[in-house]
């Protein structure tokens, strides 16, 4: 694979919450980039856009709203995408705002060339049995999950994990570089917006 450098990973949170961060591969080691409290999460991802040739972006957040909003005749669930009800995930509607901001984003970068991809790090997670080393409960375990992460990518980190969005923003990245080798499994109905895996 070549470009992996401008591959990206994001657990997307919060617009000043200092939750939101991009993993990306430099120097063949996994990468951090980490908002802080009160800045604006959008335009740290936007400087880091305009900084770097990216050209795919695995996004931890919906992308799209159930089919019933953009297709009344064939969709029936106000809450849930088909691909939500395959992986568990939360419902684009009640994370609202994020969902929002997360278009508006896909939006951006589509205009600038860049493939966004809508990811979901804890079917990853699941895939890898992270919840033996009690993933998103308790930092106990993390060098385990590491190690993990290690061994199923190749990559080792070049900074020491301090949190769990660290953390998925690594397996939002693992599914987007899946995605670039075309080895990732798609959830949904692309009529309807899709997760890879």
């Amino acid at each position: 694979m070549q470009n992996l450098n401008y591959i990206l990973g994001i657990d997307y949170g919060a617009k000043l919450a200092g939750t939101t961060v991009i993993a990306y591969i430099r120097n063949n080691q996994i990468t951090f980039l980490q908002s802080t409290k009160k800045q604006d999460a959008d335009i740290l991802i936007q400087k880091f856009i305009a900084q770097n040739d990216v050209h795919l972006i695995g996004l931890d957040a919906p992308l799209s709203l159930p089919q019933i909003y953009t297709n009344p005749t064939q969709g029936t669930d106000y809450f849930y995408r088909m691909a939500d009800k395959l992986l568990g995930a939360m419902s684009p509607m009640f994370l609202g705002g994020l969902t929002a901001r997360a278009m508006q984003l896909s939006a951006y970068c589509k205009k600038k060339g860049i493939d966004v991809i809508e990811v979901y790090p804890a079917a990853i997670a699941k895939r890898w049995d992270l919840e033996q080393f009690e993933y998103k409960k308790s930092f106990r375990f993390i060098s385990q999950i590491c190690d993990v992460i290690q061994e199923k990518t190749g990559y080792s980190f070049s900074e020491e994990i301090h949190n769990w969005h660290q953390i998925d923003a690594v397996l939002a990245l693992t599914s987007a570089l899946r995605y670039h080798a075309s080895e990732a499994d798609s959830f949904g109905d692309v009529s309807e917006g899709v997760i890879w895996v």
